[in-house]
């Protein structure tokens, strides 16, 4: 009996990866098909590649339109078991968000792949092909099988979840601060060094609002002018100074905007947690959270607000979005996570 080759669904976004030269710099001009022909060697791989362009733009200008959109294709492509895995390939300045957000909304087992470029394919050494052909390695392998979306960049392999862009021209820019890398590729083969010990999923079929949800940076010498505009947001999420600060005079404000939305708090740093109870000075962790604001604990902002997003794209109440920030604070309990039938713990499925 043959062996069914691997089957990897490869969609296009546009990005570095898909630019080539214009009149004044690069634009988003390759389709899927010129980015999997400019791939060596991958006809070798036994790997069957199906391709579609699905946008054609810089990451800048994807919206949460755009991926709620991507996400129901991928369930639709993969719900028939003839996909084995998908590579997403997409500009890098917001894969961060978007792979988290893919993650968020894809319930199946095939895993999803985002990867991209850093350097465009004008440029010598451009890291595109490598990077697609490790991601179809990645997308392909059963050892990447349920754990949600993934992003290679530079033969690593990160989480979702916890992948950060920390380098604005670097080509090995993507890391994960608080965990390092799954795995890497190596020699076309998925080596795991690590797994996430829990998937936490929203069902695609409940998203039914785009919420206006704001991120805020707080500063030194902050006076709040520029909160004004979060009278008007669904949902808001403050990037506070360290463990989860901010200036004594935005407390008020902070407090009166949770007691009429959702306030996530998170740190700035990028790596860490913003605390819940280590400092009692106005501003402090302890004084936000009796305000009413939620700790997000290791989400860093970005990846808050994705979920923040989600949540109330869900249309969920107060308490689901309390239970679901928790959970997926990585300083809660995983089992708080209000859909129970799509969270799972890596012990008990495999």
């Amino acid at each position: 009996m043959t062996e069914q080759r691997a089957s990897v669904l490869m969609l296009s976004l546009g990005g570095t990866i898909a630019m080539t030269g214009g009149t004044d710099g690069v634009v988003p001009t390759l389709t899927a098909e010129d980015l999997i022909a400019a791939v060596p060697g991958w006809a070798d791989t036994g790997i069957d590649v199906p391709v579609q362009t699905f946008r054609q733009l810089p990451s800048a200008s994807l919206s949460i339109d755009d991926l709620t959109a991507l996400a129901t294709l991928i369930a639709e492509r993969t719900g028939t078991g003839d996909v084995h895995g998908v590579v997403v390939t997409q500009g890098t300045d917001t894969i961060e968000e978007t792979a988290y957000l893919l993650d968020l909304l894809h319930a199946g087992d095939a895993p999803i792949v985002v990867t991209g470029a850093m350097r465009n394919p004008t440029l010598v050494g451009a890291d595109g092909p490598a990077n697609v052909l490790a991601a179809i390695h990645t997308a392909a392998s059963t050892a990447a099988r349920g754990l949600g979306t993934l992003v290679v960049f530079a033969d690593e392999i990160h989480a979702a979840r916890h992948v950060r862009k920390t380098h604005s021209t670097s080509g090995a820019t993507f890391r994960s601060p608080n965990t390092g890398p799954l795995g890497h590729v190596v020699e076309g083969a998925v080596r795991l060094l690590a797994h996430p010990p829990h998937r936490l999923t929203v069902p695609l079929g409940m998203v039914t609002r785009d919420p206006r949800v704001g991120l805020y940076t707080v500063t030194v010498g902050d006076d709040g002018t520029l909160l004004a505009g979060a009278e008007h947001l669904d949902g808001l999420v403050v990037a506070g100074f360290g463990v989860g600060h901010v200036p004594q005079r935005l407390v008020d404000h902070l407090a009166a905007l949770a007691a009429r939305i959702p306030v996530v708090l998170t740190s700035r740093i990028g790596a860490g947690p913003a605390l819940d109870a280590t400092y009692a000075f106005p501003g402090s962790e302890i004084d936000l959270r009796q305000q009413g604001l939620i700790g997000a604990g290791f989400l860093d902002p970005y990846k808050a607000r994705i979920l923040l997003h989600t949540l109330l794209a869900v249309s969920a109440d107060r308490d689901t979005v309390i239970a679901g920030i928790t959970a997926a604070s990585g300083t809660g309990d995983p089992a708080l996570w209000p859909w129970a039938n799509a969270a799972w713990d890596r012990t008990q499925r495999r």
